[in-house]
């Protein structure tokens, strides 16, 4: 089915959702929960090559379509609200941003909660880029991505990395980001009509779940809105104007700009949460896909050192 034979493609990414979401129960065991969230957005790019390997123990996937210029890097955190998804369920987002970054996609498999929560995430975000650096892939060549979940991931990587003065990637990418867990925006209320998936209590559930008992929803680390963002390199924030998480981007990025970051926020009207993973439906997901290919191959090719290397 592709956009053109829907009469209105947000209306069909919703049903798809929906219909996941629908099926489950509250003894629905949560590795049926990934095997569903998988199934949904898997979809297999039909100009990619894929490549599985292991970073940091991570069972993780690199992604390249033709152009793709190897020493561009781009690493990816999937969303799933820390307990579901997988590179699995995000290759196609992954093979379609490589495609218009002209660049490589490692997509990593970190843990999940219930088995682990954080901050074991970070830990691993952490872990993959070292890894690169290790693999002497120079920072500047190298940016974070992730979505929803995996986004706010990507921003707590960037303050882990800067605190322990660690060199920082060329930018990042932040799709639909959940930054605040303690969701105090007030577009929890003022969307809450017209976001048909996240309302504020499965949000502070999920906060719940992935946090347990002993850490704070306002750690830095586990809700970046909070932290200090000074120092951080250029970023790119999309959102969609329908979700209730709207505020999770536009107050992280009045934050940012505010502490001297260069910040680029793309709000897109009637678009739902991570709409990007409908690009086979939706034509402003493949707009938003390429506008994030424009970001970076700008970023790259102005970052110091990229005439030497990338």
């Amino acid at each position: 089915m592709t956009a053109e034979s829907v009469t209105d493609p947000t209306a069909e990414a919703i049903r798809r959702v929906q219909q996941v979401y629908g099926s489950w129960r509250r003894d629905t065991p949560v590795v049926q929960m990934r095997e569903d969230w998988d199934r949904l957005f898997a979809v297999a790019p039909s100009d990619a090559e894929t490549q599985s390997v292991l970073v940091d123990g991570m069972p993780s996937l690199w992604v390249a379509t033709p152009g793709s210029e190897r020493s561009r890097v781009l690493l990816y955190f999937h969303g799933g609200g820390y307990r579901l998804g997988s590179v699995r369920s995000h290759v196609d987002l992954m093979a379609r941003i490589a495609r218009a970054a002209r660049c490589r996609v490692l997509g990593v498999n970190y843990r999940l909660a219930p088995e682990h929560r954080f901050p074991a995430p970070v830990q691993d975000a952490v872990a993959a880029y070292e890894c690169l650096l290790a693999e002497r892939v120079p920072a500047h060549c190298i940016a974070l991505a992730g979505d929803s979940a995996g986004g706010g991931l990507a921003a707590a990587a960037l303050l882990a990395l800067r605190d322990r003065a660690r060199p920082l990637p060329a930018a990042a990418v932040m799709l639909s980001a959940w930054t605040d867990l303690t969701a105090q925006s007030d577009t929890y209320a003022t969307r809450a009509e017209a976001d048909p998936i996240h309302q504020r209590t499965m949000i502070l559930a999920t906060a719940r779940h992935y946090l347990g008992e002993q850490n704070e929803a306002s750690h830095p680390l586990a809700s970046p809105l909070f932290g200090d963002l000074a120092g951080l390199p250029p970023l790119l924030l999309q959102v969609g104007d329908r979700e209730t998480v709207l505020g999770d981007s536009t107050r992280f990025a009045k934050k940012a700009r505010a502490a001297g970051v260069e910040v680029t926020l793309e709000v897109y009207p009637d678009m739902i949460h991570v709409f990007q993973q409908f690009a086979d439906l939706i034509p402003e997901a493949q707009q938003a896909i390429d506008s994030i290919g424009c970001f970076l191959s700008r970023v790259w090719a102005q970052s110091p050192g990229a005439h030497a290397s990338c």
